[in-house]
């Protein structure tokens, strides 16, 4: 991707999956796809790498199927971050205006730079900075300051912070794969791109990401992101309690829970039970529906109590028009919309990403499993001026491709990324082909 400007890739490295992706701006300014790769994620934790070799090997896996169905070779690539390092914090800084002069963007720049200059604690790192709003003098609630006359400038800022080792470890993973990072997008502001309409983000929404390690949440109101947070909850959590209350194996457990698992136990049928078939020597075991349904709404509601945390935290709880929008692989879950409507008292939709913000995008892509994934994409497209990674964090780092790796400077980071290459016709996304789910079946099923 060295000779298209237009073509950037973006890899999505998950608890349970690792998707790399690929696409272009279209004519029409929306986000073309090209291609799509997934692969089982080893070596992450509760969406953290815990495992450099395995994660590289994953990320590697899924890089290079992508390569080969493209007939295209990577070098650099946008990645999501998540994780329960990740925390947020609310932040005002102010400006002094010469008298007479009316207030510049470059004035307004400097104040949203100063953000960066703030004090953390030792081993974090300031991610994103994100305007909420200004005042100019005693005027609140102003939008767009450049202009106007005042002799003070303040901004409020939502300011999201990030564990420097956390960074460093997927830079490594990318480095070593052979390919340069450009930036780590924070991944509940990814999915909101793919799933929130314009409407909802006015009226004021709360975004609920479940994953396979962590429930992102992000509120939003007036068309700004006012809070972010990522809850170390996610469906492998809810997997676990069905091992251990069913005394069953994980792939039975996850399987369990995905052909057969609902999120409300008085909605579950208390007569049908599921056989699982024993270990060698042991007789085969019977699980109740009603038990099963009860074990996964007990994990479920406590992951809702701390979304409900979050969103009074935020300080919009009575401003959360649209209600909540659940997306992630959890959101599959049966009857879950319901439960979160019932402990809440607010309206629940399930969401996939857009038809009208993606060109040619296949149905089997409109699931909410990939609203991460699509949602770097069209982060991507946005090139973001801020970047978050030093130059040259790990020059002593090989990569296992023989690709020249180059350092790069703050200059280098913030010009546009050249990408491209020769796109072939065909089925760029035969690999995402949904198999059938067998309860018995050796290939466990993540939700």
């Amino acid at each position: 991707m060295n000779h298209e400007s237009n073509l950037v890739a973006a890899i999505d490295i998950g608890t349970t999956k690792i998707v790399a992706i690929v696409g272009k701006k279209a004519e029409d300014g929306r986000l073309e796809m090209l291609g799509m790769e997934q692969v089982v994620s080893t070596g992450v934790k509760r969406g953290v790498v815990l495992n450099i070799d395995e994660t590289v090997k994953s990320v590697q896996q899924a890089v290079t199927r992508i390569e080969l169905k493209l007939n295209l070779k990577l070098s650099d690539v946008f990645v999501g971050i998540a994780g329960q390092h990740i925390k947020s914090l609310r932040n005002r800084g102010y400006r002094f205006i010469e008298s007479g002069n009316d207030i510049t963007q470059a004035e307004v720049d400097q104040l949203f730079d100063d953000n960066y200059k703030i004090p953390v604690e030792p081993g974090e790192k300031i991610m994103h900075v994100i305007p909420q709003d200004y005042i100019v003098d005693n005027e609140m609630g102003v939008k767009n300051p450049v202009g106007m006359s005042g002799r003070r400038l303040e901004g409020n800022y939502h300011i999201v912070l990030g564990r420097i080792a956390s960074v460093k470890n997927i830079e490594k993973c990318i480095r070593r794969v052979g390919m340069k990072l450009n930036d780590l997008i924070l991944e509940p502001l990814a999915s909101s791109k793919s799933v929130l309409s314009d409407e909802e983000k006015e009226a004021g929404v709360v975004l609920v990401d479940i994953g396979g390690g962590t429930t992102d949440v992000a509120v939003l109101y007036d068309g700004i992101i006012r809070h972010t947070a990522v809850i170390p909850f996610g469906g492998n959590v809810v997997t676990s309690d069905i091992k251990e209350g069913c005394s069953v194996l994980s792939r039975h457990a996850e399987a369990l829970k995905v052909q057969y698992g609902s999120a409300m136990g008085d909605l579950a049928s208390e007569d049908t039970v599921v056989t699982i078939p024993g270990m060698e020597g042991w007789e085969s075991k019977e699980i109740s529906l009603k038990s099963l349904a009860y074990i996964i709404q007990a994990r479920m509601e406590e992951i809702i109590d701390y979304v409900m945390y979050q969103i009074e935290n935020s300080g919009f709880y009575d401003k959360v028009g649209a209600g909540i929008v659940l997306t992630g692989g959890g959101a599959l879950l049966k009857d879950l919309p319901q439960l979160i409507k019932l402990r809440t008292g607010m309206d629940v939709r399930l969401g996939i990403p857009f038809k009208e913000v993606v060109a040619n995008m296949p149905e089997m892509a409109l699931k909410p499993m990939y609203s991460t994934s699509i949602g770097l994409l069209l982060s991507a497209l946005e090139q973001p001026q801020m970047r978050i990674m030093e130059p040259s964090l790990f020059d002593d780092v090989e990569p296992i491709q023989q690709t020249e790796t180059k350092k790069s400077t703050r200059n280098e980071r913030n010009k546009s990324k050249k990408t491209g290459s020769d796109i072939r016709p065909g089925d760029l996304f035969g690999s995402l082909k949904r198999g059938i789910v067998n309860i018995f079946d050796e290939r466990d099923v993540e939700m």
